[in-house]
């Protein structure tokens, strides 16, 4: 196996100086053997065929076994051996670690994490689970059936249907903290009858039971490929998802109770699993922010995941991950692995605007690249361990942006993960315009399934009109109109206050109530009143970039008149963009 679960060294003497976690970097993989053809499972092989990869690289040959040999005899405890990072992770007092540090196989021996301290968002507490298991069935009201439907509708679920893409052919692995209840729950009967769960590999107990511990797991694949009860005359319920049809690989690599870093572990072994049996998709509804890593450390290149998931992306994997639930805590911005470049970072849309939901993590990187990527609704209806509930959470917002990719992927197979990740930027609702809340917004099906118009051919909506001190957004008339009526220029005063309102990207979104971090998800209560179908009013977007593409400020305003915004041109000096996006043109003006 990937993880070596309690390799001790027999001879070693119990050790008087506290144990560390250690990476221990090697120098070569000369003289290692291997055969790609008995390693790699046939998926695996015709996955990397379709994208014109090579059949396996120097990352995919085994550690050398006399390199791991001689680490073990000087080591407490072996955690992890990685073939991709050509590594090995252990636990050793500083005596042992130096010890290891002279051999001559050894490239590097690292202190693992550079801690802030040890917590990763994700999982509900033991006590919330176990109230969870004792509350019957909760009936599924016609609120739920409409959220159930909205979340789907929202990314082209009907279009995507009448086209017949539901992912078959895809094969999907989830990473979470366990997917109790999901064998013998309704929603995926389907699911269990065709044989679609693949494999199944707990990373921390070193077994393939994942039917044990959270249900987090569960939750996510309610997202993905539950289903609702079939109403009366019908074969199939309503989807949860927009990938029923796809295979799956279940790998629990988080606990519940309690955090620990081999949980990092697990993930980078459970990668290398899944890239051996030939996963197309990974989703990964975690992220660790704020006790584990300082800001400055989401860079997208310092964690054990991020690295990971950066080269699955490089070995045909397209990654996707939840942003994060720390947009209205003290964190406020994305975490790993949503920070890694090669990462589909995925946040959340409030359902009732279609903007950002409060909680929602914000971009940029900590090296100011642009996070999230992409964005779906943040509060659904999804699986429970015996019923259906409605949860909110990006953790929630990744799998049904995973299901989106697994439709686009399934009509054109000869894509590589790269440009299917590229696409669907560029089929995104907002693209090209970006912020750090929507990033390019919802992936459209129509926008995907063609090559998407320069921007210049699409009809201009609103003017640039520079001013002595500002530059003004004006609205064009034929683009000024809402059902029985025409906006005026402008509002009278007393009612609008038109100055600079905008968005700091480096400051605290407003706090709209408590909303637990990623996978923390907690019961929505239901609304007193039916929602309606979601017919958004026309937002109009609009930011302030400079030369590097850095954001320094942005906004989305609900428009009630032509003159939107007026931007003082001192502004704009020393090369700064100003960017708005309204009703699909997005135009550009700078000094």
């Amino acid at each position: 196996m990937l993880l070596v679960l309690g390799h001790h060294a027999p001879a070693q003497p119990r050790p008087t100086s506290p144990l560390e976690r250690y990476v221990v970097s090697l120098r070569d993989k000369t003289g290692a053997r291997f055969n790609s053809a008995l390693y790699f499972s046939p998926a695996a092989q015709a996955r990397r065929q379709r994208q014109h990869l090579p059949a396996y690289d120097a990352t995919d040959l085994p550690v050398r076994p006399d390199y791991l040999r001689a680490i073990s005899a000087r080591v407490d405890t072996v955690t992890l051996v990685s073939r991709w990072l050509n590594a090995v992770v252990c636990r050793a007092t500083p005596a042992q670690a130096a010890a290891v540090r002279a051999l001559p196989g050894v490239l590097s021996v690292a202190a693992w994490p550079v801690p802030a301290g040890g917590v990763a968002r994700r999982g509900r507490t033991m006590a919330a689970l176990a109230e969870t298991a004792k509350q019957p069935p909760r009936p599924i009201s016609a609120n739920d059936y409409l959220l159930a439907r909205r979340q789907t509708a929202h990314l082209d679920g009907v279009a995507l249907r009448s086209a017949s893409l539901d992912g078959t052919g895809l094969r999907i692995a989830v990473f979470d903290v366990g997917f109790r209840g999901l064998p013998s729950h309704p929603a995926f009967q389907e699911l269990m009858a065709g044989k679609r769960i693949v494999a199944t590999h707990d990373f921390l107990r070193n077994t393939p039971d994942v039917y044990r511990g959270g249900s987090h797991g569960t939750e996510v694949m309610g997202c993905l490929a539950g289903r609702l009860p079939a109403g009366p005359g019908s074969t199939s319920g309503p989807a949860l998802g927009l990938a029923p049809g796809a295979e799956f690989l279940l790998a629990r690599t988080e606990q519940s109770a309690r955090e620990r870093y081999a949980e990092e572990e697990a993930w980078l072994a459970a990668v290398e699993w899944a890239d051996r049996l030939g996963a197309d998709i990974i989703n990964s509804s975690l992220a660790y922010t704020e006790q584990r890593y300082f800001p400055e450390q989401m860079n997208g290149r310092l964690s054990l995941i991020s690295r990971a998931a950066n080269m699955a992306a490089r070995k045909g994997m397209l990654v996707v991950s939840a942003a994060g639930n720390d947009g209205d805590n003290d964190w406020v911005r994305i975490g790993t692995p949503a920070d890694a470049d090669s990462v589909l970072a995925v946040g959340g849309l409030d359902p009732e605007t279609g903007l950002h939901v409060d909680f929602s993590s914000y971009g940029p990187t900590a090296d100011r690249r642009a996070k999230p990527n992409l964005a779906a609704f943040g509060v659904v209806l999804t699986t429970t361990t015996n019923s259906y509930e409605r949860l909110e959470g990006t953790s929630f917002s990744a799998p049904l942006v995973a299901g989106f990719a697994a439709c686009m992927w399934q009509q054109n197979r000869q894509l590589t993960a790269m440009q299917v990740f590229d696409r669907l930027e560029k089929s995104a609702e907002l693209y090209p315009y970006f912020d750090y809340a929507h990033g390019y917004g919802r992936p459209r099906f129509q926008q995907f399934a063609v090559p998407v118009a320069p921007a210049a051919a699409v009809a201009a909506t609103f003017d640039f009109v520079p001013h002595d001190s500002l530059v003004a957004v004006v609205i064009r008339t034929e683009a000024a109109t809402r059902p029985a009526e025409v906006l005026s220029l402008m509002l009278d005063q007393s009612e609008v206050a038109l100055n600079v309102s905008s968005v700091e990207p480096d400051a605290k979104a407003p706090a709209a109530g408590a909303v637990p971090p990623v996978g923390r998800e907690q019961p929505v209560p239901e609304p007193l009143a039916p929602m309606p179908e979601p017919h958004y009013p026309a937002y109009l977007y609009w930011s302030l970039a400079d030369r590097r593409g850095v954001l320094r400020r942005y906004e989305t305003r609900a428009v009630t008149q032509r003159l939107v915004v007026q931007v003082p041109r001192r502004l704009l000096r020393g090369g700064d963009v100003l960017r708005v996006h309204f009703k699909g043109y997005t135009g550009s003006y700078s000094e």
